[in-house]
């Protein structure tokens, strides 16, 4: 009795140990940048309404009825991605910043469906994320491709198989990304429709989508935070027009 005693007073010593463990990983977390937090505030072009999703509604109302839900990268507050959802928003679309359990998509990788139950008025759908944000999209895409007008992966790629899906596939990173495997990245590609879109944005790293600072093991970028999301900002403009002028 004492020696099963002892064996359940061990296990429940390395079961605390391992909560512990876990919950110090969960809470350390990249924190956004004061221009991150900047970007939250509404003006005259963009009401930022909302904690989880935080929604960023254009008052041009020409195109709203376009939306753009965004998975944030693994262990990063959300907020941090505020400077390029609002730069989204400017060209007038109806973008989504989800807020993750724990920051990780992988616990909700259906988020992105209850945000659509609540935006009926939104008429089309593109999903994107940056790194983990991005794979966990892609899975909700693969999950529900007739409900997704496209998928937008920054610095992620895809194991889900969307080949034969035919849905519209954009993946962007940068030239000095050394957090993204390459490796992973052509491993990955044939899980892609044969007319996806890449485009690298030269001198942009892997944080730099985001506000929240440098990441360990990421190369250093050439051009600034602002240029790199300005660049993201165009392609992903010029994917979602090509996308609506070439339906499925």
């Amino acid at each position: 009795m004492k020696k099963v005693k002892k064996v359940l007073g061990s296990i429940f010593i390395f079961l605390l140990i391992m909560v512990g463990i876990f919950l110090i990983y969960v809470n350390d977390d990249s924190n956004a940048e004061d221009v991150a937090l900047t970007a939250l505030e509404s003006d005259d072009l963009i009401q930022v309404v909302g904690e989880d999703p935080l929604y960023f509604s254009p008052k041009n109302k020409a195109s709203k009825e376009v939306g753009i839900i965004f998975y944030p990268g693994g262990k990063v507050e959300y907020e941090s991605y505020a400077p390029l959802m609002r730069q989204l928003a400017e060209n007038g679309y109806s973008v989504f910043l989800v807020e993750m359990p724990f920051g990780l998509a992988v616990f909700d990788i259906d988020a992105a469906g209850d945000v659509m139950m609540e935006h009926p008025e939104v008429t089309e759908w593109y999903l994107a994320g940056h790194s983990l944000g991005g794979s966990m999209a892609a899975i909700f895409a693969g999950n529900d491709p007739n409900h997704v007008d496209g998928l937008i992966l920054l610095a992620a790629y895809s194991t889900a198989d969307l080949a034969e899906t035919g849905l519209p596939v954009l993946s962007i990173y940068g030239s000095e990304d050394t957090v993204l495997s390459k490796e992973s990245v052509e491993e990955y590609r044939s899980m892609l429709p044969v007319n996806y879109v890449e485009f690298i944005i030269e001198g942009g790293n892997h944080a730099q989508f985001g506000n929240y600072g440098e990441q360990d093991g990421d190369g250093e970028a050439l051009i600034s935070p602002l240029e790199q999301q300005q660049v993201t900002v165009e392609e992903v403009t010029r994917f979602i027009e090509q996308a609506e002028l070439s339906p499925r």
